[in-house]
């Protein structure tokens, strides 16, 4: 499998009870697929897996591929503390007919690159499936490094990293020594430097509200190699990444998905919604991205 494109780790809309709300979690996927997204992950942080139980986990992958089908590929997280049970997650995975799984360090138990090794390639045995790193340490506590890519990367199966250390060292050194493993950018304001690395693919959840906008970055940077284009959506972006990074990440994506008519509800504790004043400025801010954008790619505001 060839990771290309705008992948979309999509949010999990609660009812008014904070349970999984079906309904409204099909309109998300089917409004990403009507915008023309690449693929869709299931279970990664935007999702809130944290917060919910095995059984709600096995159950929304299940579902998200009931609804999507074959139209996308689906890319499924086994993200959790204990090799077994991220071994669990990648059995189900391969169960309900995914293309893709993502392996992530796992998180509070502060592996060595070695363990942390040892504990990706378990989960690849498990499931024979292409595999998504996904290093992320400042959520997880460790960095993949080289030595953890020189033991991972012997698996056929490890064909690209969402790499979300926010470094560009490593990036380099992923770009440099480990070209095997296609780099996919997980860290927002560094897209334009991902592309120009060669990255061809970006995992941003922001493009579960802005979809169109994500896509736009990706073909001007990957398909029409015009980083002046690219230069310029960039620079839209950057206020929506900088109030992204404000602390309230997975709420900000929700109220995001509201302002463009999806019910998503509110998130699970112990995280809290977004404030009034803080829904407002989000508002402000989605609202002359996506003028801006829309002035860009039609040839408004660029030769």
């Amino acid at each position: 499998m060839k990771f290309e494109g705008i992948y979309t780790p999509a949010v999990t809309p609660l009812d008014a009870e904070g349970q999984i709300d079906r309904e409204a979690y099909a309109a998300v996927l089917e409004s990403l697929i009507e915008a023309g997204v690449h693929g869709i992950v299931v279970g990664g942080s935007t999702g809130e897996y944290y917060a919910q139980s095995t059984q709600e986990r096995y159950d929304l992958a299940a579902y998200a591929k009931e609804v999507i089908g074959s139209r996308l590929p689906l890319i499924i997280g086994t993200g959790a503390t204990r090799t077994e049970d991220s071994v669990e997650y990648a059995k189900a995975a391969k169960e309900i007919g995914a293309d893709a799984i993502l392996v992530s360090t796992p998180p509070y138990a502060l592996p060595t690159e070695r363990e942390n090794a040892v504990h990706a390639l378990t989960v690849d045995r498990a499931a024979n499936l292409p595999i998504m790193l996904y290093n992320y340490p400042a959520r997880m506590g460790m960095k993949m490094g080289e030595e953890y890519f020189s033991r991972v990367g012997k698996s056929k199966n490890v064909v690209a990293i969402k790499e979300s250390s926010g470094e560009t060292g490593n990036l380099h050194l992923l770009a440099r020594k480990f070209p095997k493993i296609s780099l996919s950018c997980g860290w927002d304001d560094q897209a334009l430097e991902f592309f120009a690395w060669g990255a061809r693919s970006w995992v941003c959840a922001g493009s579960n509200f802005l979809p169109r906008e994500h896509v736009a970055l990706y073909e001007a940077c990957v398909i029409e190699k015009n980083f002046d284009k690219g230069r310029a959506i960039m620079t839209a972006m950057l206020p929506l990444m900088d109030f992204l990074e404000g602390g309230k990440f997975v709420q900000s994506i929700k109220h995001g998905c509201e302002i463009i008519g999806l019910r998503t509800g509110s998130v699970r504790a112990p995280l809290r919604p977004l404030n009034s004043e803080d829904k407002r400025t989000l508002e402000t801010i989605t609202a002359t991205l996506k003028r801006t954008i829309g002035q860009i790619t039609s040839g408004a505001n660029h030769a």
